[in-house]
């Protein structure tokens, strides 16, 4: 059961609110790959107890964002760039379906967002900074696994997509412009909004392939 001690004032659970803002800071690697968790600074820091951010830290590690060892602590994973073909063949099965049934729904309780989406890319500027456009892309894709009313495939791809998002900010430095790959986005939602659930599959099957091979291609 969930005290009112353990919930912030927007409702939100402080292990929910730890397990977030540690999220975005090992995706963005701001946690670097290997550094320790340092439990009672970042306790303190958040605002939070040991016990909800010790939960936080399962979740995590489910998440195979973060590792424990025994009478050493708890780390931030490294970054494995091996991972990247295991990852991109679970999202070539997946992302086509979660686009499917987002054009089947044409978009859902999420069309209004999608459609904002489509002005909002043609605003974005390449001079915006990495983790400014990470952020975005990994917006976009939530909002599409939102659509699917699939708990179980959103969960799936929310966290194959933070695996690749940390791959892509650990090898930015190689990589072109996220700009571009945000740009790719465009005809799949178009699609999704308009109802063409093969035209969908297609276009997201193929912005995975995009992902991979700019990746690849930087190694």
């Amino acid at each position: 059961m969930t005290t009112l001690h353990n919930v912030g004032a927007n409702g939100e659970s402080l292990s929910s609110r730890a397990y977030r803002i540690l999220l975005d800071r090992l995706i963005m690697l701001d946690i670097q790959p290997g550094e320790p968790i340092m439990e009672k600074q970042l306790a303190e820091e958040m605002g939070v107890g040991r016990t909800p951010l010790r939960e936080a830290l399962k979740r995590l590690e489910s998440d195979h964002l973060v590792v424990t060892y025994p009478r050493r602590g708890t780390f931030a994973s490294q970054v494995d760039v091996t991972e990247l073909a295991h990852v991109s063949e679970i999202r070539q099965a997946l992302e086509p379906l979660a686009a499917r049934r987002a054009a089947e729904a044409q978009g859902g309780a999420m069309r209004e967002q999608l459609l904002e989406v489509l002005v909002n890319i043609k605003s974005l500027s390449p001079n915006q900074s990495q983790r400014d456009l990470l952020s975005y892309d990994l917006s976009v894709h939530r909002m599409i696994y939102s659509v699917t009313q699939n708990e179980h495939l959103s969960e799936t791809l929310i966290r194959l997509d933070n695996i690749a998002t940390r791959i892509w900010a650990a090898l930015s430095d190689r990589l072109p412009s996220l700009h571009e790959h945000i740009f790719d986005h465009t005809q799949l939602i178009k699609h999704i909004v308009a109802g063409r659930p093969d035209a969908a599959e297609r276009s997201a099957a193929q912005h995975v392939e995009n992902f991979y091979s700019m990746v690849r291609g930087a190694l």
